[in-house]
């Protein structure tokens, strides 16, 4: 079976809630290998609800779907305050990326309860503007930033990653519409440890199964590479 589209390879999914310090409850799933310990953890950020983003947001219900199996990593999903998706609608309602640094600690204190392994804050969109405004406060081992816009996030919240020592990832795809690699270079040159992956022929949403798979390999590239290559049929090939 080739591994494309929605597909979900076997894992252990758990419905999960996570609690706010203001008081909210916010919906959600946790994905972890379906034997053993995951060696990694992905605390996803999702895109602007307020334009469709949600905790199914393609690329994060993907590697959900697919990254327990195929790199031992457990993926933590969740919508922030006010956002719906299948699995229901988080309390709250969107703040503009203000009280959304609540839903972060809330996800990285369900991390700590549960003991999993070595969290990087994954963001895509506005869940980068999350990531960058509220991650240094938590102990994190890297970041993973999905088509930054940087519209939120401010000069001097970029350059403060500089003293964290924290690994950042950023993928940026040749054709965004809001930063493209050029743009990106000099607004991140503040951060001596990023590492900044222009994408060719990428746009923001990275539609279609050649986006998704530079964008998952990408990933675990940071996060596991031991894992490297995915596999592109189920079952994998020893």
């Amino acid at each position: 079976m080739e591994i494309r589209g929605p597909i979900e390879l076997p894992a252990r999914r758990e419905d999960i809630v996570l609690e706010t310090a203001d008081g909210l409850s916010l919906v959600g799933e946790l994905a972890q290998p379906e034997s053993g310990a995951p060696v990694a953890t992905l605390v996803t950020l999702h895109p602007l609800p307020t334009a469709g983003g949600f905790m199914d947001s393609h690329i994060l219900r993907k590697a959900a779907g697919r990254l327990p199996a195929l790199a031992d990593l457990a993926v933590l999903r969740f919508n922030t305050r006010g956002t719906t998706s299948p699995r229901g609608t988080s309390d709250g309602a969107f703040d503009g990326g203000a009280a959304e640094q609540f839903d972060v600690a809330a996800a990285m204190a369900f991390v700590t309860e549960r003991s999993l392994p070595r969290p990087w804050l994954l963001g895509w969109s506005f869940g980068t503007e999350l990531a960058l405004k509220y991650g240094r406060q938590h102990d994190i081992e890297g970041v993973i930033l999905l088509s930054p816009p940087l519209h939120r996030a401010t000069d001097a919240e970029v350059a403060a990653w500089a003293e964290t020592h924290v690994p950042v990832v950023v993928l940026v795809p040749e054709f965004d519409d809001y930063l493209r690699p050029a743009e990106a270079t000099a607004r991140f040159a503040s951060i001596p440890q990023a590492t900044l992956i222009a994408v060719e022929g990428g746009k923001h949403l990275w539609v279609g199964e050649t986006q998704t798979r530079r964008v998952l390999t990408e990933i675990v590239a940071a996060v596991n590479p031991a894992a490297l290559p995915l596999a592109t049929h189920w079952p994998a090939a020893d």
